[in-house]
């Protein structure tokens, strides 16, 4: 990374393509919050949009004094990009499609400057927007699909936090290299594998569960948007667990197991006359229902034992996303492992 001015302050960077109406909600949210901050603030909105919402961003950012500059298309590209033009101290990284909330700045850098050198990120959680429908009530409680956005509301030191709500010393992103920019596809995984090197060199990133982000709930109300965020996470951990074989953990997925058994079946169907076909609807109810009871919380009314079988099936396209990455690396030991964060439960 490029050095440049480190004056105090916070500049806000936010990594874009598309979303031209989040990104104007976001971008007025940190106007709002920038208000309230006691010291300067600037914000960087880097985008590889179309022509025709290139020019909504624009216009956007001249609305609300943001930054606008053109940028690559990888999200941690994006960011660094956003990072070497910075001229503040402190950072902040937010999506486009999340809303910050009125004190999250102030509460930010009230907590940065009191905090020891060894500190160099605090994390809130990132709380889905509520949204009516039937797709959003079944993937609420999904700790695939929202397990890592909340992770900071547990109030504890972490290995890593999204960057849909991360503020970071920007000295410690510079001494890392910043963001990874060569990851699978143009976003996944870079987070994870930037608070890794933080923490790997013994810095501290704070969680505060106050400092609070909300996302919006377009990326979770529709199976389209579920499954899109879940096959793109599958196919991360893949890259993830390349990176750190160390975190690798033996893990058998539904789907493969699946596969399997379907193998078998087909192979073993003439001899069986037929019958061990019956394996691959058996097998099948058995995986959902396995799924289901597993995934069915405490306090959900019985009915709801429906929404989990749901969730089963709808997570399943996480591991379909580690299927196809496994496949194209050629790694066939990655269909029999699954990457462990070390903030996550090992029961999750």
């Amino acid at each position: 990374m490029t050095v440049g001015t480190d004056r105090p302050g916070v500049s806000v960077i936010v990594p874009v393509k598309g979303r031209v109406a989040e990104t104007r909600r976001m971008l007025q949210s940190i106007m709002v919050a920038a208000a309230q901050c006691p010291e300067t603030v600037e914000t960087i909105l880097v985008d590889d949009s179309t022509p025709q919402d290139a020019r909504q961003h624009q216009i956007n950012c001249d609305r609300y004094g943001a930054r606008y500059v053109r940028g690559p298309r990888h999200v941690g590209a994006k960011r660094n990009r956003g990072a070497e033009l910075a001229v503040h101290d402190l950072l902040l990284f937010i999506d486009s499609d999340c809303r910050a909330s009125p004190d999250l700045l102030r509460r930010y850098v009230a907590g940065m400057r009191a905090a020891p050198p060894q500190v160099v990120g605090i994390a809130g959680p990132t709380v889905v927007e509520h949204s009516k429908t039937r797709v959003f009530e079944i993937m609420r409680r999904s700790h695939l699909l929202n397990g890592d956005l909340e992770m900071p509301g547990a109030g504890r030191p972490l290995a890593w936090a999204t960057t849909s709500n991360l503020f970071l010393r920007r000295s410690a992103l510079r001494a890392v290299g910043g963001f990874a920019e060569r990851t699978v596809g143009a976003t996944g995984g870079e987070d994870v594998d930037l608070g890794l090197r933080l923490t790997g060199r013994g810095w501290i990133i704070r969680s505060d569960p106050d400092a609070l982000v909300t996302h919006d709930r377009m990326s979770t109300d529709t199976v389209r948007s579920v499954c899109r965020r879940l096959y793109g996470y599958g196919r991360s951990e893949q890259w993830l667990s390349t990176v750190y074989p160390h975190l690798r953990r033996p893990r058998l997925m539904p789907i493969v197991a699946l596969g399997l058994t379907a193998g078998i079946a087909v192979v073993t169907a003439h001899r069986s006359r037929g019958r061990s076909l019956l394996l691959l609807p058996v097998a099948g109810a058995t995986a959902v229902g396995l799924g289901a009871v597993l995934r069915y919380a405490d306090d959900e009314p019985p009915r709801r034992l429906s929404h989990a079988a749901a969730r089963t099936m709808l997570e399943w396209v996480f591991d379909l996303g580690a299927v196809a990455e496994a496949v194209r690396l050629r790694r066939p030991v990655l269909l029999f492992t699954g990457f462990r964060s070390p903030d996550r439960d090992p029961a999750a």
